[in-house]
């Protein structure tokens, strides 16, 4: 598989620029080419605390449990997995704990797999009805802004926020 209209991996930078700046401590993710970039600069921090899972409603907790134990947490997924996350955002709601996740679209600009098509057009009406905020990032400019904005709400004032990063940003995927 290549990934082809690949941008630049400056907006990715920038994101890992933002949780350092925000001192989050924990990233649980699953392997994911779309945060692939980030995922690498997270593992080289020793400050940083990378959580492989093997579910992305693992994440929702783990990530609750960070800030039970005074740490900051942001959920790395695509958006794929975000139907498995629909129960167990309702820990986060109901807690009323601070939330950001970060969410590679699929299925969007030039998707070759049409399976991942249904849940993207599902996910911002799923972080909706869950009660989760939902800021969309398109173009690299965006990013930095919308993350250290999102980070800053949820952790100032116990936000719930899912940042979509569009899959034209990620570049399109190609078998």
């Amino acid at each position: 598989m290549s990934t082809q209209n690949k941008p630049a991996q400056g907006w990715e930078d920038d994101i890992y620029d933002c949780f350092v700046r925000h001192n989050i401590s924990q990233i649980p993710y699953v392997p994911d080419a779309g945060h692939a970039h980030l995922i690498r600069r997270v593992h080289d921090t020793p400050q940083m605390h990378p959580i492989v899972l093997t579910t992305e409603e693992e994440g929702v907790a783990s990530s609750c449990g960070a800030w039970l134990g005074g740490q900051k947490s942001v959920l790395l997924m695509q958006s794929s997995g975000v139907g498995n996350c629909i129960n167990m955002l309702s820990l986060v709601s109901n807690c009323n704990f601070p939330f950001v996740t970060i969410v590679s679209m699929r299925g969007e600009w030039g998707e070759f797999n049409h399976w991942q098509v249904p849940m993207s057009r599902a996910t911002p009406g799923s972080f909706d009805l869950m009660g989760i905020d939902v800021k969309r990032c398109d173009s690299p400019e965006d990013v930095a802004p919308t993350v250290d904005a999102a980070l800053y709400a949820a952790f100032a004032s116990e936000q719930k926020i899912a940042i979509l990063l569009s899959q034209r940003l990620i570049g399109r995927k190609e078998w």
